[in-house]
C-alpha cells in the first residue's frame, strides 16, 4: 500500500487511510506494508497491528498539511528506492495506491512485479483542483491516463468524482464511498447558545471558499462561525473576517474533533469541488444538518438533513441558505437527527468489505 501522507501529515486521505487500515487489522488473512511519509530525515518502520506495518519516509516538511513541489520530489526519489527494496524483499499480491498521483505513479513503476489499484480520492483528478491547472496541462493528464489505464481497478468515493474522471479517461470505475466512525463521532448533548453556531473545517485553501463564507456572513447577527484549520488562505480570511463573530481555532487533532464539532448547530461547506467529504461525514455523525455547495457527494449525503446551496463561488446562494436558517431554526434539531441516521449507513468496515470483495478478490 503506498500513500504519500498518513496521519499526523496530511487530510482526508491520510484520515481514510487511517481508518481503512484499522479495519483490515481485523482480518488476519491481510498483511499490508503501507510506505507513506514521516517528519524529519530518519525513515522509521511501525507496527500498526500483528497484521500491518507501517513504512515513514523520513521528509522535511514545513507544513504538516501542505505539500511543495520539492518536498513530494523529495519523497517520490526516495520511495522509489525504498519501494524498489521492499518489493524484491516481499512477496506482495496486490499493489494499493491512494490517489492517482504521485502514489498511482509507483503502482505503474512496478506494475511487472505487483498488479496495482488506483484509489482516486479528489486532488489527484485532473480538473478538480485550479491551483494544479497548468502542470496537469503540462504533464499530469497525460501521466494519469497511462496510469489508470494499466491499472488492474479504479476507484472512487463519489459518483461525481467518478464523472470528472471521465474527462482525462473513459474507464470503469467503482464507486466505494468514505466510511465514518460512528463510535468515535456521536452527538452529545450541548447547552443552547443564542446565535445559530456554524462550524468549518478542512484546510484552508482557496478551493474551499471560505471566502464567499465570510462575505455572506457579513449580513447576519444571527450566526456565529467557528473555522477549524490552518493553510495558504489564512492571513485572507483573517482579515476578511473583521467585525465578524467568527472564530478560529487553527489546527486541531482529529481525535479532538468530536467535541468541537458538538459546539456547533450546523455545519458548513462552501467547497468549490470536492470528492466525498470526510468532513461533512464525521459532522453527520455528530448529529449536525449540513449546509453544503452543489459538489462532490452532497447529493449522496443530503436528503432530508440540510441545505443544498445551488451555485459554488456565489455570495447570494450561500446568503440563501443564511436565510433558510434564520427563520427555520427549529428545522435544526430534526435535520441533525437525520443526518445521524444517515452516516450510521456508512461504517468502514463495509468499505473494507466492498475493497476486498469487489477489489482485492
Amino acid at each position: 500500500m503506498i500513500n504519500y501522507e498518513f496521519p499526523p501529515i496530511g487530510g482526508g486521505t491520510a484520515n481514510a487511510n487511517y481508518y481503512f487500515l484499522k479495519e483490515l487489522s481485523k482480518i488476519k488473512d491481510i498483511s499490508v506494508d503501507l510506505v507513506t511519509s514521516t517528519c524529519g530525515n530518519r525513515n522509521l518502520i511501525e507496527k500498526f497491528s500483528d497484521n500491518i506495518n507501517i513504512h515513514k519516509i523520513g521528509i522535511k516538511k514545513k507544513d504538516l498539511h501542505h505539500w511543495s513541489f520539492t518536498e513530494i520530489l523529495s519523497w517520490c526519489v526516495k520511495a522509489f528506492f525504498y519501494l524498489k527494496k521492499l518489493i524484491e524483499k516481499g512477496s506482495f499480491d496486490i499493489n494499493h495506491c491512494w490517489c492517482g498521483w504521485p502514489s498511482g505513479y509507483f503502482g505503474y513503476l512496478f506494475r511487472n512485479k505487483i498488479p496495482y489499484i488506483v484509489a482516486l480520492r479528489g486532488h489527484d483528478v485532473p480538473g478538480y483542483e485550479v491551483r494544479y491547472e497548468k502542470i496537469e496541462k503540462l504533464f499530469i493528464r497525460d501521466l494519469s491516463r497511462k496510469i489508470w489505464r494499466n491499472a488492474k481497478k479504479l476507484t472512487a468515493n463519489s459518483s461525481e468524482l467518478a464523472a470528472l474522471s471521465q474527462n482525462t479517461l473513459k474507464t470503469n470505475i467503482e464507486i466505494i464511498y468514505n466510511g465514518i466512525d460512528t463510535d468515535e463521532f456521536k452527538p452529545i448533548p450541548r447547552n443552547e447558545c443564542e446565535k445559530i453556531i456554524l462550524i468549518s473545517t478542512g484546510r484552508l485553501g482557496q478551493r474551499k471558499g471560505h471566502i464567499y463564507l465570510l462575505k455572506a456572513l457579513r449580513k447576519y447577527e444571527e450566526f456565529k462561525l467557528i473555522i477549524v484549520g490552518q493553510g495558504a488562505e489564512f492571513e485572507t480570511l483573517k482579515k476578511e473576517s473583521e467585525g465578524l463573530d467568527v472564530e478560529f481555532r487553527g489546527y486541531i487533532e482529529h481525535k479532538k474533533l468530536p467535541a468541537i464539532l458538538n459546539e456547533a448547530d450546523a455545519y458548513i461547506s462552501t467547497s468549490l469541488v470536492e470528492g466525498m467529504s470526510n468532513s461533512i461525514m464525521e459532522a453527520m455523525a455528530c448529529g449536525l444538518p449540513i449546509i453544503s455547495t452543489n459538489v462532490g457527494g452532497a447529493k449522496e449525503l443530503i436528503n432530508g438533513n440540510g441545505y443544498v446551496i445551488d451555485k459554488t463561488a456565489d455570495v447570494e446562494s450561500i446568503e440563501k441558505a443564511f436565510d433558510f436558517y434564520k427563520n427555520n431554526k427549529a428545522f435544526l434539531a430534526s435535520q441533525g437527527r437525520k443526518s445521524r441516521e444517515i452516516a450510521e449507513r456508512f461504517s468502514w468496515a463495509n468499505v473494507a468489505k466492498q475493497y476486498i470483495e469487489k477489489i482485492y478478490n
